[in-house]
């Protein structure tokens, strides 16, 4: 399979950026460093291309059904202009994606998908489609881009370097604005990211986030690789599809029920995920500090005693806290805070003790 491009891609090569292949794109891994992108983001501003992502319109006179039918979390009640977090699922409970939903009006709904399940959740809607007054959309990734700008300095630098005006927009609130560079083309900016941080995601044609990314670059706005979102998501407990949710990794067990709304009164994978909910899980995700400065790695096995009871999802040095943690998915019997357990990495075997899958705390701008 070739492998894609995003529309900044010459940008990234020219910077000297670590490229390589990820969910089929070729990607900025980093920059300078993942510690010093990493550290932008927290403490200042960064950027991010997240072209790679896929987006798909519901339009239509049932739209807002249909989506509520795919959807784990209520679309009904969402006003113009919101977004909500939620899952797709398959009836028996495993997770098909994690996505966002952007009301945009009453008949249309765009939904930003990962970009390594883009053609399997086009197949997964299309297939859902039969009886429904809704048409399947998919944006045309040749022809848009997307940028993730970051950070507690991320409000000034919309306003003064890109001339977006966002300050009104709260958390999960987004709006749509003219294109100064393709008139016919309206942008869509949100107050939304994958840092744990303040932020906001630019959405438009090629021409205008190359000009917004070349903006940010002659501002001295720090850009910042795949390496670096995903220690930033990961310190602050955010799900990765593939690593804490999967097929096989429900919303239940990965402790998003907050996102599932067992009061609709359909919608794939309901009943599965509410007899969860009733009875419990077998495994749970939690959270593990390593009592040592070892790293466990996706895959490294979670032991009581010499008892194997769950496995790495993911696992890092916090840049932020300089704790090893990781995030594990284990038996719920040994799921409790405070309980002890050991983590195999290579033939060591290391002591940790189950904690909050939230290592460091969100800054995100509620009002």
């Amino acid at each position: 399979m070739e492998t894609k491009i995003t529309c900044l891609h010459d940008k990234h090569v020219a910077l000297g950026a670590l490229m390589s292949p990820f969910a089929g794109f070729d990607m900025p891994i980093q920059y300078k460093d993942i510690t010093t992108e990493h550290e932008a983001v927290r403490h200042h501003v960064g950027v991010f291309d997240v072209s790679h992502m896929g987006e798909v319109d519901i339009c239509g006179h049932a739209a807002a059904h249909f989506v509520n039918h795919i959807f784990t979390n209520d679309v009904l009640p969402m006003k113009n202009g919101q977004i909500l977090y939620g899952m797709m699922c398959y009836e028996d409970g495993g997770v098909v994606d994690d996505l966002l939903v952007y009301k945009r009006s009453d008949e249309l709904y765009t939904l930003v998908i990962n970009a390594a399940n883009i053609d399997k959740d086009i197949a997964w809607l299309r297939e859902n489609l039969n009886g429904w007054n809704a048409r399947i959309c998919p944006w045309d990734a040749d022809a848009f881009g997307q940028l993730a700008v970051q950070g507690p300095e991320a409000e000034r630098t919309m306003e003064e370097v890109l001339s977006l005006p966002c300050r009104e927009l709260t958390f999960y609130t987004f709006k749509e604005l003219p294109n100064p560079v393709v008139t016919d083309a309206p942008i869509i900016v949100s107050r939304t990211g994958y840092t744990g941080e303040d932020g906001f995601e630019i959405y438009g044609d090629k021409a205008f986030i190359r000009n917004c990314w070349d903006k940010l670059m002659a501002a001295g706005v720090q850009p910042c690789g795949l390496g670096c979102r995903d220690t930033l998501r990961f310190e602050v407990g955010l799900p990765l599809y593939g690593d804490e949710l999967s097929e096989d990794i429900s919303p239940v067990m990965a402790g998003l029920s907050m996102f599932v709304k067992l009061d609709k009164p359909e919608f794939i994978g309901r009943e599965a995920l509410a007899k969860q909910k009733a009875e419990g899980t077998q495994k749970k995700l939690v959270g593990l500090e390593l009592q040592d400065k070892a790293i466990a790695r996706h895959g490294c096995q979670v032991l009581q005693g010499e008892q194997v009871v769950g496995e790495v999802t993911t696992g890092y040095r916090s840049i932020s806290t300089g704790k090893s943690v990781c995030m594990a998915l284990i038996d719920t019997a040994c799921a409790q805070q405070g309980t002890e357990l050991k983590v195999q990495v290579r033939k060591k075997t290391f002591p940790a003790i189950v904690v909050k899958k939230r290592f460091y705390e969100k800054h995100y701008k509620k009002d």
